[in-house]
């Protein structure tokens, strides 16, 4: 039997350990954000989520969905005029004068490096018609990335009715923006000068995110406030070339809290590499080409982080055509290959023919035809 000071002490340690925050579990890994969620860059796995569905304001995160749209849009080298309506835009501001020229690579980095809300605005009067048409652009962008809980009401996240998003849309709006070496660029810059007319000096920009400085392998992304938004801040940082982004809506300790998300990531999760981009996968049979089989190899690179526990219930799957007809083209889909985990697809990459495969000519075939009707 054990003495009494021994019961205290094991009932002690009991308690002790059912009190400690289970970060794994959800909840406590984000105990301050209203909602948050962590991304995969490249496969796009979600690897921990709190209410990332809500819809959400989402203040300056909203730049994000600026920028790429205008970097897609746009040219870096494009001159853009600010406007009096750029002018005059409220909140953070890089002092734009109406009339004044940059250009679109410039306001860019005023965009996401000071968060100035005038370069939004000249930047939207750039791209669409007005703020309100580069609005609907921006909303058309979102659904090809494969976002449908958003809804963008102007391009700089200052409060208005029906402007919102999710955690989880952000973060997927997130991953696909640092896929383009351009924003990548521009939200991992610490500091910029750009001209500033009428001045014999440059505007000096700052990078306001705090993660590129704290956090190691910090690479961006974004800042955000507003008093309906709360703190916002979209966070991204590489380690051993794999990229983790993470994004907290309504929370006040918003650097502690995204700092925790990005270590809880790499701590517990490890990129396990199936296929790389162009790796042979299998041959298939090629029906009147001049070759009689073709090599098939993935489209992209195949790579997913798993947990240990995971790493032991994962599957691959490979579909593919039995045959293709000729006349066949480099990079032709023939099939698919899918990570599966408990029934969810994680990651998926198409199967498609390595080279071009001309048809036979009616020439070749004659012969072929001959033989086999003499059989």
């Amino acid at each position: 039997m054990l003495r009494r000071s021994g019961v205290y002490a094991v009932f002690i340690i009991i308690i002790a350990t059912l009190l400690l925050p289970v970060t794994c579990a959800g909840q406590q890994l984000t105990p301050n954000s209203r909602a948050a969620a962590l991304i995969d860059v490249v496969s796009g796995r979600i690897l921990y989520q709190k209410d990332m569905q809500a819809r959400l304001p989402m203040a300056s995160t909203t730049k994000i969905m600026t920028a790429i749209t205008a970097i897609e849009e746009g040219r870096p080298e494009d001159l853009v005029a600010a406007s009096l309506r750029a002018q005059n835009t409220g909140g953070s501001s890089i002092y734009l004068q109406a009339g004044e020229k940059l250009t679109l690579e410039e306001l860019l980095y005023g965009l996401m490096l000071q968060s100035g809300n005038d370069a939004a605005v000249a930047i939207a009067e750039h791209i669409g018609k007005d703020c309100e048409d580069f609005s609907r652009i921006m909303n058309r962008k979102a659904a090809g990335i494969g976002v449908f809980n958003s809804n963008f009401i102007n391009p700089h996240g200052l409060d208005a009715e029906g402007h919102y998003t999710t955690a989880e849309d952000l973060a997927r709006i997130t991953a696909y923006a640092l896929r383009n070496l351009v924003f990548a660029r521009i939200v991992a810059t610490k500091q910029k000068r750009i001209s500033w007319l009428g001045r014999n000096y440059s505007r000096v920009l700052n990078n306001k995110n705090k993660i590129l400085w704290q956090v190691e392998g910090g690479d961006g992304v974004k800042t955000g406030f507003t008093n309906k938004a709360g703190r916002c801040l979209v966070a991204s940082a590489t380690r051993e070339e794999w990229q983790l982004a993470s994004v907290v809506l309504n929370c006040g300790p918003m650097w502690e809290e995204s700092k925790a998300l990005l270590e809880y990531g790499f701590e517990n999760y490890y990129p396990m590499t199936f296929y790389e981009k162009g790796q042979f996968i299998r041959t298939i049979a090629v029906s009147r080409g001049k070759e009689e089989r073709i090599r098939l190899v993935a489209d992209r690179t195949l790579r997913v982080p798993l947990t240990e526990q995971e790493q032991q219930r994962v599957a691959l799957i490979e579909n593919s055509d039995n045959f293709v007809v000729a006349p066949v083209f480099k990079g032709q889909i023939a099939g698919s290959v899918k990570v599966v985990l408990d029934g969810e697809v994680l990651m998926q990459a198409n199967l498609v023919c390595q080279e071009d495969v001309a048809e036979r000519s009616i020439k070749s075939i004659i012969p072929i035809i001959l033989k086999s009707l003499l059989r």
